[in-house]
């Protein structure tokens, strides 16, 4: 929990590029890499899950999240880049409009 209590304290600013980044790095691994090495392996699942969970921690529930994991778990579906998706609508605020 005190990893938990350390990403929740980050700054904002900070919380939000970490998001984005990791959002474009595994939807890049899950539409370039995983296709290639790990075709039709459950590998891809666990990458959405811990995708989910860390960004659930680090910014907060968001019912963006709920569709994007439920895509991510249809095969082919999750070719399309929803992590990115979703961290940018859950993002898009500026700083005075985060409640």
């Amino acid at each position: 929990m005190r990893g938990l209590a350390t990403l929740r304290a980050m700054d904002w600013e900070k919380r939000r590029k970490i998001a984005r980044w990791t959002a474009l790095g595994v939807d890049a691994l899950q539409i370039a890499i995983f296709p290639i090495l790990f075709p039709g392996t459950p590998w891809n699942n666990v990458v959405d899950l811990l995708t989910g969970v860390f960004m659930v921690a680090i910014l907060g529930w968001h019912v963006a999240f709920l569709p994007t994991f439920v895509t991510e778990l249809i095969p082919f579906v999750d070719l399309f880049p929803t992590w990115t998706v979703a961290v940018v609508y859950v993002t898009r605020k500026k700083r005075g409009q985060i409640p």
